[in-house]
């Protein structure tokens, strides 16, 4: 059965633009991909915890102690007591949608990124009982939704 022309016009239209929609996707999600390899790359990791954490993959959205919410953006990273060292990288200030990031009770020296200041959904940062240096960014202010420091 031949589409007359229009229909065939407007069947490409539809197909260019879901090919447009998954490359957008995997754009976004390879950013978060990669600010999560930043970490990954900027620890030791004695206890392999990071195992999971594949950057070849679309989404990061699989990894253990990543949680993420139902448009596929990671709103959690967990790696609370690991026993991680290592500095936390600027990168995780890309990752727009975290709600919480945990990296309690490991070795992590070295400032806390400015570029934290960025993620305005954040409600928890723990980063006590580590080594980390310096004070506490001003660029924290602004993430008014802060709650847990």
């Amino acid at each position: 059965m031949e589409l007359p022309i229009g229909g065939a016009i407007w069947h490409s239209g539809f197909c260019w633009l879901i090919l447009l929609l998954h490359f957008v996707y995997r754009v976004s999600s390879n950013a978060e991909g990669d600010a999560l390899n930043a970490l990954k790359t900027n620890l030791a990791d004695p206890n392999n915890v990071l195992q999971s954490w594949d950057p070849t993959l679309v989404n990061p959205c699989t990894w253990f102690h990543v949680t993420c919410n139902s448009e596929n953006s990671v709103t959690r990273v967990e790696l609370y007591s690991n026993n991680l060292s290592g500095r936390i990288p600027d990168e995780l200030g890309n990752l727009t949608a975290l709600v919480s990031l945990d990296l309690y009770l490991n070795n992590l020296t070295g400032p806390i990124p400015v570029t934290l200041g960025k993620l305005e959904k954040l409600r928890f940062l723990r980063l006590n009982n580590n080594t980390l240096s310096g004070t506490i960014p001003v660029t924290l202010t602004n993430v008014m939704s802060l709650q847990v420091l």
